[in-house]
């Protein structure tokens, strides 16, 4: 049997944001009665993330946790902030002309900007952490330890938005 939930994440701000999805998850397998299997969580979009790490307890005042932004100033270290038009490649001419023809290319280059495209670093740090995690379900629950979170993160910081991510539960 497969069941798949798709969650929205309404993701403020232009900074990288970071979600807290543990209870969305197992609220999912419950939803689902599969007994035993897996749950691969995946993010469709390509300037985000999902991991698993350790809850840290410990918050910045902007309500980031310790590991969050350890894990942005590590990434920031090998793959920095794109910033001007030199930093990176993309968003190459071919690039800008292809949203430009877009029927809602002013939701992505809002009054012509173009640095509004400059998510280059977005989409590299995406790929390093990678866009899905996978685990198992036992006894219609989600099999992790008491200290391990499951998190969604959206490296770009152009604009708010709201995200999706699915979860899919395979298993009897």
């Amino acid at each position: 049997m497969v069941k798949i939930k798709t969650i929205e994440l309404n993701l403020k701000g232009k900074r990288v944001k970071f979600a807290d999805i543990t209870n969305m998850v197992k609220d999912a397998i419950k939803e689902s009665k599969i007994k035993d299997g897996i749950c691969v969580v995946i993010s469709p979009h390509t300037t985000c993330s999902v991991y698993f790490e350790e809850y840290s307890h410990d918050k910045f005042e902007d309500g980031t946790e310790y590991l969050q932004y350890d894990l942005n100033s590590s990434l920031k270290k090998i793959v920095p902030d794109h910033d001007d038009s030199e930093r990176y490649n993309y968003p190459g001419k071919a690039h800008y002309e292809a949203v430009e023809s877009w029927p809602n290319a002013s939701e992505y280059l809002p009054n012509g900007d173009k640095t509004a495209l400059w998510n280059g670093d977005a989409h590299i740090k995406s790929t390093i952490i990678g866009s899905s995690e996978t685990f198992a379900v036992e006894n219609n629950e989600l099999s992790i330890g008491k200290t391990g979170y499951i998190y969604f993160v959206d490296f770009d910081k152009t604009r708010s938005r709201i995200r999706k991510c699915k979860i899919v539960i395979i298993g009897d």
